[in-house]
């Protein structure tokens, strides 16, 4: 990862809404869940290896080096918006996050 003071941002909301889900739900249960797939999810958007997935998909089985992403690029690459990696970003933690929220809200 480029950019330490991105993970550290993110660890601290992380945080954050670990203390307002345990004050809110009054559940250690709940607390790790909420820590489980916030670190889940923050290691899936923060620590990818960029090089490697900022291709298309279809390149994703081939292997990544140094000359294929044109290093002399000053705009980071990890901002490139394929429309297949979003959908499969949107689906994968839309439907993560849907279970968090209803695993947080039910009565239990």
């Amino acid at each position: 990862m480029g950019n330490d003071a991105v993970l550290r941002t993110s660890l601290v909301w992380l945080a954050a809404i670990m203390v307002l889900v345990g004050l809110y739900t009054q559940s250690l249960k709940k607390m790790a869940a909420t820590y489980l797939f916030g670190m889940l999810a923050v290691g899936g958007v923060v620590l990818p290896d960029w090089k490697f997935f900022d291709r298309p998909v279809s390149q994703w089985c081939t292997l990544v080096s140094d000359d294929d992403n044109g290093s002399s690029q000053s705009v980071p690459q990890s901002f490139k918006l394929y429309p297949v990696r979003t959908v499969i970003y949107v689906a994968v933690y839309g439907f993560a996050f849907r279970k968090w929220w209803n695993f947080i809200t039910s009565q239990n």
